[in-house]
């Protein structure tokens, strides 16, 4: 792979361009972590309200109609549904994996087969947590997994 960087003080705006003969895994990850890098969430811990980078996040659960957000240090509240988090955060790497869980792809360590095609995720954090059968197939799609 090669980089190329041109400062120029004329320009207004930046601009990405990736030039590739096609869109592998590795370009599409290249594009969900550029997506997520501006991308911020409001969720609440304690009784104060936080603005968590997207970036920070590893996944998002809705449990008893109430929506939590973990990142590597803390859990916190959001006041969002999960589609609605969903619907933000989709483009910027993360995958529903379950009725009531999104993951960052990007915080995934391993994966493991589960009876009835399941898939058993190991988290950077080392939690782990189960993909249902009817996500299985577009996670491993996502991660270029056979």
């Amino acid at each position: 792979m090669k980089i190329s960087i041109n400062i120029n003080e004329n320009i207004s705006d930046t601009e990405i361009v990736i030039n590739s003969r096609s869109l592998t895994p590795e370009i599409e990850k290249i594009i969900a972590t550029l997506r997520i890098l501006d991308r911020q969430l409001m969720a609440d811990k304690d009784g104060e309200s936080y603005i968590i980078d997207a970036a920070k996040i590893i996944y998002v659960e809705s449990v008893d109609r109430k929506t939590f957000v973990y990142t590597e240090e803390d859990c916190f509240e959001s006041k969002l549904k999960l589609y609605e988090i969903e619907e933000q955060l989709c483009q910027g790497g993360f995958l529903r994996i379950s009725k009531s869980c999104l993951v960052q792809l990007k915080f995934i360590r391993s994966l493991k087969a589960e009876l009835d095609r399941k898939i058993r995720l190991t988290l950077e954090n080392g939690e782990q947590i189960i993909v249902s059968r009817q996500y299985a197939d577009e996670l491993k799609h996502r991660l270029g997994v056979k």
